[in-house]
C-alpha cells in the first residue's frame, strides 16, 4: 500500500513537472514576444525617421537643356558675305558658315588692321560695306583685277587699299584690259537669238566739217554711278558710318548712302543667280542685257516726265505683250538689274528694275527714286521721286519682302524721313510709244 503510494506521487510529479515547464517557458515566449516586438517597432520607427531625415537634408540637382536660340537667317546670310569676303582678301575667317567665331572675329581684326580702323573684330557698317563692294567689285573686273594685283604686289590685299585711294582722288595706274576682238557667237542655250542686238550703223560725217570726238558716245549717258558710289563711301568713312534716322542731318546723304548700298545688294544678287546659267560667258551676258536699252528706251525717258502710276502702268502693258511669264522676266531682270549696275549702264539698271516694280516687286521702286532724286539715267526730278520712294516703303510696311539690307530694320523708316524731308511732288506728263525691240530670256534652274 505504501509502495502503491509512492508510485502514485512519483507519477504526479513526473506528470507536473513538465506543465511547470511549459508554463514557464509560455511566460518567457509571451515577454520575449513582447519586447521583441517592442525591439522591432523601436527598429522600423527609427529607420522611418532616418529615411524622413535623409529626404528632408538630400538636395537633389537637375540639369535642364535649354535649345539654343534660333539664329536670325538674314544675320547669318550677312555674316557668311563677310567670311567669303575676308577670305578672299587674305584674311583667314575660316568657313563660311554664317557663325562670327574666333577665326572670323580675328580675320575681321587684321582686315581693320590692314586699313587703319580700329582692331576692335567686329564690322562697322561702313566697313563691312567697303569690305563688301570691294569684294564683288574684284569678282567683277577680270583681268583688271588681276594687273591691280600685280602691280599692287601684295596679293588681293592690295585691292583694298587701291579702292580705298581712288575713292579719294588717288589713281590706281591699272590700265584697262584691251577689247577682245568680237567672235561670232552661236546661239546660245536658253537665250532666244532674237534677243541678240544688231549693231547700230555709223553715225554718217557732216560734210564740209572735221570729225569731232564725242566723249559721251561709250554708251553712258551722264555721270558714272560706280564712281559716284566710291565717293559716298569715301563720305560714310569720314563721318564714321552710315546715318541712321536717329542722326540724319541731310537727308540727300542718307539717300545717296542708300542708294549706294541698294546697288551692291542688286549686284550680289543678279550675280548669284547668274551663276545657273549653263555655258553663258560673262561677255554674253553683257550682250544679251544690252536688250534692255532699246526695249525699254521709252518707259527710261518717261521716268523723267511722267508720275509713277502712269509709268508703272505704260511698264504693265509692255510686260503683256512681251510673250514671256511674269517669272522669267523677273529672273531676267535681276539678272541684268546687276549687269547694269556692273558695267555702269544705266539705261539697263533702269528697265530692269522698272519691269520688277511693274511685275508687283514694288520694292525695287526704290531704285526709281534715287536715280530720279540724284539725275543718273534721268532729269533729277526729286519731286517725281517722292512717289517711288513713298511706294517702296509702303510695300515694305504691308509685309513686302525687303530686297535692300532686309536684316536692317530701321531702314524704311530712314528713307521715309529723308525722302520727305523735302516736301513736294510736282509731276510732268509725257507720252509712252510701245516697243520694238525683243528682251532677252535666261533660262534660270
Amino acid at each position: 500500500m505504501f509502495s502503491k503510494r509512492i508510485l502514485m506521487v512519483a507519477l504526479a510529479a513526473s506528470v507536473a513537472l513538465p506543465a511547470g515547464a511549459a508554463r514557464a517557458d509560455f511566460k518567457d515566449g509571451l515577454v520575449g514576444g513582447l519586447v521583441g516586438g517592442a525591439v522591432s517597432g523601436i527598429i522600423v520607427n527609427e529607420s522611418a525617421k532616418a529615411r524622413e531625415r535623409k529626404q528632408q537634408t538630400t538636395t537633389t540637382t537637375r540639369r535642364v537643356y535649354q535649345a539654343p536660340a534660333p539664329v536670325n537667317s538674314v544675320e547669318r546670310q550677312q555674316v557668311r558675305e563677310e567670311q567669303t569676303a575676308l577670305n578672299y582678301f587674305g584674311f583667314p575667317a575660316g568657313s563660311p558658315d554664317g557663325v562670327r567665331g574666333r577665326n572670323t572675329r580675328d580675320a575681321a581684326a587684321q582686315f581693320q588692321a590692314h586699313m587703319g580702323y580700329p582692331a576692335t573684330g567686329y564690322l562697322a557698317d561702313y566697313e563691312r560695306q567697303f569690305l563688301i563692294s570691294s569684294f564683288y567689285r574684284a569678282q567683277s573686273s577680270g583681268a583688271a583685277t588681276a594687273q591691280l594685283i600685280a602691280q599692287r604686289g601684295q596679293g588681293t590685299r592690295g585691292l583694298l587699299h587701291a579702292y580705298r585711294d581712288e575713292a579719294v582722288g588717288v589713281p590706281t595706274y591699272a590700265a584697262a584690259p584691251a577689247p577682245a576682238p568680237a567672235a561670232p557667237s552661236s546661239v546660245m542655250a536658253s537665250i532666244p537669238q532674237a534677243a541678240q542686238v544688231p549693231s547700230a550703223p555709223a553715225a554718217p560725217t557732216a560734210v564740209g566739217f572735221a570729225a569731232l570726238p564725242n566723249l559721251m558716245a561709250s554708251g553712258g549717258e551722264g555721270p558714272s554711278l560706280a564712281s559716284h558710289c566710291n565717293q559716298v563711301s569715301l563720305i560714310t568713312n569720314s563721318n564714321g558710318g552710315f546715318v541712321t534716322e536717329a542722326s540724319m542731318g541731310d537727308g540727300r546723304v542718307a539717300l545717296n548712302e542708300q542708294f549706294c548700298l541698294s546697288r551692291t545688294y542688286a549686284i550680289a544678287e543678279g550675280e548669284t543667280m547668274a551663276a545657273s546659267l549653263k555655258g553663258v560667258t560673262q561677255t554674253q551676258l553683257e550682250d544679251q542685257c544690252r536688250a534692255f536699252e532699246p526695249a525699254m528706251r521709252d518707259h527710261v525717258a518717261a521716268l523723267s516726265l511722267s508720275p509713277r502710276e502712269e509709268v508703272v502702268q505704260n511698264v504693265r502693258g509692255f510686260v503683256l505683250q512681251s510673250g514671256q511669264s511674269p517669272a522669267q522676266l523677273a529672273g531676267t531682270a535681276k539678272i541684268c538689274l546687276s549687269v547694269g549696275y556692273r558695267i555702269d549702264n544705266m539705261n539697263v539698271a533702269l528697265g530692269s528694275a522698272l519691269l520688277l516694280t511693274a511685275l508687283g516687286e514694288e520694292p525695287y521702286g526704290e531704285l526709281m527714286g534715287h536715280h530720279l532724286n540724284e539725275g543718273f539715267g534721268t532729269t533729277r526730278r526729286p519731286d517725281l521721286a517722292l512717289a517711288w520712294y513713298q511706294g517702296a516703303v509702303e510695300a515694305v510696311e504691308r509685309g513686302a519682302e525687303p530686297v535692300f539690307a532686309p536684316g536692317n530694320t530701321g531702314r524704311t523708316g530712314l528713307l521715309r524721313k529723308a525722302a520727305f524731308q523735302t516736301q513736294g511732288a510736282q509731276a510732268g506728263s509725257g507720252g509712252s510709244v510701245q516697243p520694238v525691240a525683243t528682251l532677252p530670256t535666261f533660262k534660270l534652274e
